[in-house]
Order: structure tokens, then C-alpha cells, then sequence
């Protein structure tokens, strides 16, 4: 399909996000993505008028939250290609990947790239792993050949971003996960960039671990979804009500996956909402959504390649995603001077400083795209850039 075709063809959703104001153009749905009133309107009915605890209750309408609850984890986990006893709800990708971290039993070397996010950094040295860090080609992607060639039976982990939340690279992640595999060691994913613009199927993709948040999906904040085949292998994280199975002061036992990993009262209406959220998405077609992203991203990174004051990172293919810089041009100034024009875009480390000191710059300006996102989007960005060509020209 063309880049036109595929622009033309994709509906106007912007009407159905109510934070969308008709001037206002907004260009960072990687940090998070705008609301559907779809999604509004779930959260709310589940806030108010279907509101209860689940679990716990014996009357009507905690037993019909709890149906609503576990229907939401059913709907979650078949967008995804999983079964509904291998997903754990989650604050967000961020403690998924803590909880794996710290509750692994096996811990050991895990291997990172150079572009991961701070939360698929940090966590695995909390927890005492050793860090070892894979490479990027010279378009900014993983280089699976490199991390063939680094990893050792010593190594228990390998920890990758399905999308660069920086670069918007893609990974093989089938290919990752036959590297990983042959040496005995898991592969986890950080899905929070891919699951809202590429289709994902665990089973398919042969990853051990894949993780992602709510908030990035169109849904609440506050809910993310661990999926593995393997939570009964691991150990609890946490402790408290509803993860158990008997206590005593002597000893506890511990309910199965995932109860035991969903320790008190868990974020009820927001993995509602995130389930209203996978219904929106999956309504338009997520492959309709990928193509028209990838539209987006090219007719964007086509005007900046033929400005010579910019530089472009990042693969051609890049998912959604577009990070640049301008020469002598701090990217906090291009953001405020965009601002200004009703463009709102992303500028800074992105959590990955990591990343920048191997781009060699201190922070770049990065524009995302969503299903809302348009045309008129691009248009107003780089309109907004020629103001900050002539102001710092």
C-alpha cells in the first residue's frame, strides 16, 4: 500500500478523543497515547454505577466485578495469542520487569542493548544481575549477530525492546528468542512500543517473558500486563491478601499464577479500561494501524531528510517513532518553540541516556504517532521547525 494510499484510506478517529483539541497537535503518543471516550466511558461506569472489589465479595455485584475483572484479563491476553492463566496484571511494563528481575531464580548474566529503556536497565541491576550489552547495526537496530557471537551458557537472561521507544526499531524477535534459546537462556521482551502498532503473538514469537503497559495502549495508567508460559516457576514477588493460599504464623502458601502475583486489591478498573482499550484498537485492525504509521513516519522522515540542518536516527522502517536533532539547536528549545505553535513533541534522553551517549548527543527531539495522528500532524511539525530554523538561523 502507498504512503497515500494508506493516509487516505485510514478512518478519522480524532473525533473519538476527547483531549484532542482541534489546534493542538499532539506528537507524543510513545510516552503516552490520548484516551478514546470508548475507554473514558468503561472506566467511569466501572468507577461508578458497576463499582465493587473482586475476589473477596459473596454479594451480586462484587461477583459480577470479579466476572468483569477476569473477562478483562481473557480479552487482554487472546490480543496478545496467550491464555488467560498466563497473564499478570501489573502496575506496568516497569514492574513486570522488576518482577521478573528480582524473582528469577536463576540470576545470572543478562544480556541488554545499547537502546533499551532505563526500566530494562535498572531493575536487572537492583537485583544483582551481571550486565552485559549487545550492539546496534548502523541503523540503529539490535544486532542479532553480535549478540550471537557475545552470549555464553553463563548466560540465564537476554532482555530486549520489541520497538525502540527511542529509534523505533523493530526486532526479529523470533530470531532473538532461537539466539537466546540456544544457549539455555529466556528472552524477555518490552513490548510497550509494539503492542499498540504491531500484531504480537507470544506463542509465535517464542519469547519467554513479554511485557507492556496499559497507557501506551490507549488505556489507563496505572495496569500493565506480565504474559509468560513460565509464572509458576517463579516464586512471588510481593506478599499480602488475595496472593495466597493459607497463613499461618509458621508458614504461608501461595495461590498459583497469576493470583499469586496480584498481590491485594488489584488496579480493577483500570485493567477494564485496558481491556476497552484492546476492543478500540482492535476495531480499527492493528495492521491498518501499523500501515498507517509507517505512511506517517515516512512522509515525516522524507521533509527532514531534505533539511540540511537535520539528523535523522534511526532505521527507514522505524515503527511510529521519529528522533532527530538540528544543528546548534538544543532539542528543549525545539520543543518550547513547537509548543508554541501547538505542536507537542518529546525532547530529551527519553530514558535511555545510554542510547545518547552512543548517538553522541546530550538528548534528541522525538515525534510519535497514534491512531489519531494525521497529515495535518506532519504539516504543523514542520511548519513549527522552519520557525526554529529562522529564529536560530
Amino acid at each position: 500500500m502507498s504512503t497515500a494510499t494508506a493516509l487516505r484510506s485510514f478512518p478519522d478517529v480524532r473525533g473519538d478523543f476527547p483531549g484532542l483539541t482541534p489546534d493542538w497537535h499532539y506528537l507524543d503518543t510513545a510516552a503516552t497515547a490520548q484516551k478514546p471516550q470508548a475507554v473514558i466511558d468503561a472506566t467511569v461506569k466501572a468507577m461508578g454505577l458497576d463499582y465493587a472489589t473482586v475476589h473477596r465479595g459473596v454479594y451480586a455485584r462484587s461477583a459480577d466485578m470479579t466476572l468483569a475483572y477476569e473477562a478483562a484479563r481473557r480479552r487482554i491476553a487472546a490480543f496478545i495469542g496467550a491464555k488467560e492463566e498466563q497473564i499478570a496484571f501489573v502496575r506496568g511494563a516497569t514492574e513486570a520487569i522488576n518482577l521478573v528481575a528480582y524473582s528469577h531464580p536463576k540470576k545470572g548474566r543478562v544480556l541488554l542493548s545499547v537502546l533499551e529503556h532505563h526500566s530494562n536497565i535498572v531493575p536487572w541491576q537492583l537485583a544483582g544481575w551481571q550486565v552485559d550489552v549487545c550492539p546496534l547495526t548502523a541503523d540503529g537496530c539490535i544486532d542479532l549477530e553480535a549478540a550471537e557471537k557475545l552470549l555464553t551458557p553463563e548466560h540465564n537472561m537476554v532482555a530486549f525492546a520489541h520497538v525502540s521507544n527511542v529509534l523505533g526499531s523493530p526486532l526479529d524477535v523470533a530470531r532473538a528468542a532461537e539466539i537466546a534459546h540456544r544457549v539455555g537462556a529466556e528472552l524477555l521482551v518490552d513490548g510497550c512500543q509494539a503492542v499498540p502498532r504491531l500484531p504480537v503473538d507470544v506463542a509465535a514469537l517464542g519469547c519467554d517473558y513479554y511485557v507492556f503497559s496499559g497507557h501506551k495502549l490507549y488505556g489507563p495508567t496505572g495496569v500493565g500486563v506480565l504474559w509468560s508460559d513460565k509464572l509458576d516457576t517463579l516464586p512471588p514477588w510481593q506478599g499480602g491478601g488475595s496472593m495466597i493460599d493459607r497463613v499461618t504464623f509458621a508458614k504461608t502458601t501461595y495461590a498459583p499464577a497469576p493470583t499469586r502475583f496480584e498481590a491485594g486489591t488489584p488496579a480493577i478498573i483500570e485493567a477494564i479500561g485496558l481491556a476497552a482499550a484492546v476492543d478500540y484498537v482492535e476495531a480499527i485492525g492493528i495492521d491498518t494501524i501499523h500501515a498507517h504509521e509507517c505512511a506517517l513516519v515516512g512522509t515525516l522522515r522524507d521533509a527532514l531528510a531534505r533539511k540540511n540542518s537535520v539528523t535523522l536516527f534511526g532505521p527507514e522502517n522505524s515503527a511510529g517513532i521519529v528522533s532527530f536533532a538540528m544543528a546548534g539547536v538544543h532539542p528543549h528549545d525545539i520543543g518550547t518553540i513547537l509548543d508554541e505553535s501547538g505542536v507537542a513533541i518529546r525532547a530529551g534522553h527519553h530514558c535511555a541516556q545510554p542510547l545518547m551517549e552512543h548517538l553522541g548527543v546530550p538528548a534528541t527531539a522525538r515525534a510519535s504517532f497514534g491512531v489519531y495522528s494525521n497529515d495535518d500532524d506532519v504539516a504543523a511539525l514542520i511548519d513549527g521547525l522552519a520557525r526554529v530554523e529562522r529564529i536560530f538561523g
